[in-house]
C-alpha cells in the first residue's frame, strides 16, 4: 500500500483519531520545547511545561504563534532540527514584510506530498491521469507539492510552472492533461483563452485542483463551465507545510483537513477564545509531525468555520469552509468591512469577467472605494449611455451587498493585468499615507 492512500486514518473514528493527535502533539511539544530556544521561551514565560500537555485536551495552553514572531525569528531561529538533516526550504513572497522561510527534512517533505497526493485521490486521480501543474516552482510551494504528489500517485507529471499561456494550452493538448493544478484565476484566463481560440474541444481536462488565492463558489461555476470540469478547492500555508492541509473530495463540501499531520482551532481574532464548532472565526494550526519548522497554534488569519458533519465521501477527517477572509487583509472602507469576494460574487452572478481591481483611497479623511471591471466584448459594443447605465446597476448591486455605495468603473476587455500567479485584487493607496 502506497505511503499517502491511508482510508484507516482517512475514515478513523473519531475517538481513535483524537488519541493519535494526542499522542503526536506530547512529542511534538517535547521536541519544540528541547530543540527550538524561541518556543522554549514562550513556554517558560507562561509557566507550561511539556508534561503539561498530556494531549488534545490541554492545546489551549499553548501560547499562539504569528507571523511576526517567523519574521522576527528568520532565518534559523525556529528551526527545530541541526542544520544538517535539512534538504529543502520554501519561502513566502515577502511582499508584505520580512521572508518567512520554512524548513523541510526529508521526512518532512514525504508527510508533505502524501498530504498533496491524497488531495489528487480526492478527486479522482489516478496513475492513468495526466497532471498539469502550473502553479509556480521554485521557492513558492505550489508547484513543488503539486508536483510530488503527483509522483506519488503515479500520474504523468508535467512540471509547467506559470506563464507562457499559449504552450500551456499546447501541451493540454499534444499531452491529453486531465488533471490541472494552479491559481483559481490562472484557470479562469485559461479557460478563456481556450474559448477565444475554440480549442475547447481539444481539451481532455477532467478536474482541477485550485488554491493560493481566495475564490468564490460563483468563480467556481464559471471555471467548470468554461474548461468543462470539476473545480476543487485545496488549502496550505508555507508556513505550515504548503498546499495540501485540507482538499475538497468530490461532494465539494468543504475541504478536509488532514487532522493526523495538523490540528485545527478556531478562535475569536480579537480575544484568542477558542470557539465551538460551527463559529466564524480565526484559523489556528499546530503541525504535529513536522519536525525542522514545527509551528504549533500558528494563527494563519483566515476566517472560516469547522464541521464535523458527515461527508458522503466517507472521511471523517473534520471539513473546513472556504474561508470568508482574511483578519489582517480584511479592507475597512467607510466602516464597513469589506472582503473582496464579496464583489467578485455580484460581478460573477451579473455576467462580468472574474478580472477587477479594487482601488481605495483617502481624500482628506474620507476613505473612497472604486472598483474597475472589465467588460465583455459584447457590453465594449454598448453605447456609452448603456455603459453608464451598466455602471449604475453595478453600484446598486454592490451597494446592497455591502452596505455602503461605491465608484465602478467598467473598462474595455484586456484592460486590466491578467495574472499568471496570485492574482491582485485591491491596490490600497491609503497606505501610502499612513
Amino acid at each position: 500500500m502506497k505511503n499517502y492512500y491511508q482510508p484507516e486514518i482517512e475514515t478513523m473514528p473519531l475517538e481513535e483519531l483524537q488519541a493519535l493527535q494526542s499522542e503526536r502533539l506530547a512529542a511534538q511539544v517535547q521536541h519544540v520545547y528541547e530543540n527550538v530556544p524561541f518556543y522554549r521561551g514562550k513556554m517558560d514565560a507562561a509557566g507550561i511545561k511539556p508534561e503539561d500537555i498530556k494531549g488534545i485536551e490541554d492545546l489551549h495552553k499553548l501560547p499562539f504563534i504569528t507571523k511576526d514572531d517567523l519574521r522576527d525569528q528568520y532565518p534559523y531561529g525556529l528551526l527545530g532540527v541541526p542544520l544538517d538533516q535539512v534538504v529543502r526550504i520554501q519561502s513566502t513572497s515577502g511582499t508584505t514584510g520580512r521572508r518567512v522561510v520554512a524548513f523541510y527534512t526529508q521526512d518532512d517533505i514525504n508527510v508533505w506530498e502524501d498530504c498533496c497526493a491524497r488531495a489528487l485521490v480526492a478527486v479522482g486521480a489516478t496513475k492513468e491521469d495526466v497532471c498539469h501543474v502550473s502553479y509556480g516552482y521554485g521557492l513558492f510551494t505550489g508547484g513543488p507539492g503539486l508536483n510530488g504528489g503527483s509522483h506519488k500517485v503515479g500520474c504523468l507529471t508535467l512540471p509547467m510552472s506559470s506563464g507562457n499561456t499559449e504552450r500551456q494550452i499546447q501541451f493540454m493538448e499534444d499531452l491529453g492533461s486531465t488533471i490541472l493544478c494552479c491559481t483559481p484565476s490562472y484557470a479562469s484566463y485559461l479557460g478563456e483563452t481556450i474559448t477565444e481560440q475554440g480549442r475547447k474541444d481539444n481539451i481532455k481536462l477532467k478536474a482541477g485542483i485550485f488554491g493560493a488565492e481566495p475564490w468564490t463558489e460563483e468563480m467556481r461555476r464559471d471555471i467548470e463551465k468554461t474548461l468543462g470540469i470539476k473545480a476543487y478547492d485545496i488549502y496550505g500555508l508555507t508556513e505550515i507545510s504548503g498546499p495540501g492541509v485540507s482538499f475538497e473530495c468530490q461532494a465539494q463540501a468543504g475541504m478536509h483537513i488532514q487532522e493526523d499531520h495538523f490540528i485545527p482551532e478556531i478562535i475569536d481574532p480579537d480575544t484568542g477564545e477558542v470557539l465551538p464548532e460551527g463559529e466564524v472565526g480565526e484559523l489556528v494550526f499546530s503541525c504535529i509531525t513536522k519536525k525542522a519548522f514545527p509551528l504549533l497554534r500558528y494563527r494563519t488569519r483566515d476566517l472560516c468555520i469547522l464541521t464535523r458533519e458527515q461527508c458522503s465521501c466517507g472521511r471523517t477527517h473534520v471539513r473546513m469552509m472556504k474561508p470568508k477572509g482574511r483578519s489582517d487583509d480584511m479592507l475597512i472602507v467607510k466602516g464597513v468591512n469589506v472582503f473582496p469576494s464579496q464583489i467578485e460574487t455580484v460581478l460573477i452572478n451579473k455576467g462580468y469577467p472574474a478580472n477587477y481591481l479594487i482601488i481605495v483611497d483617502r481624500v482628506g479623511t474620507n476613505d473612497t472605494m472604486e472598483v474597475q471591471v472589465e467588460m465583455t466584448a459584447e457590453m465594449f459594443s454598448d453605447s456609452l449611455k448603456e455603459v453608464a447605465a451598466r455602471e449604475k446597476e453595478l453600484v446598486e448591486a454592490i451597494k446592497a451587498m455591502l452596505g455602503i455605495k461605491i465608484k465602478v468603473k467598467l473598462v474595455a476587455p484586456k484592460t486590466i493585468a491578467r495574472s499568471e500567479g496570485k492574482a491582485k485584487r485591491v491596490d490600497d493607496r491609503r497606505k501610502l499615507y499612513d
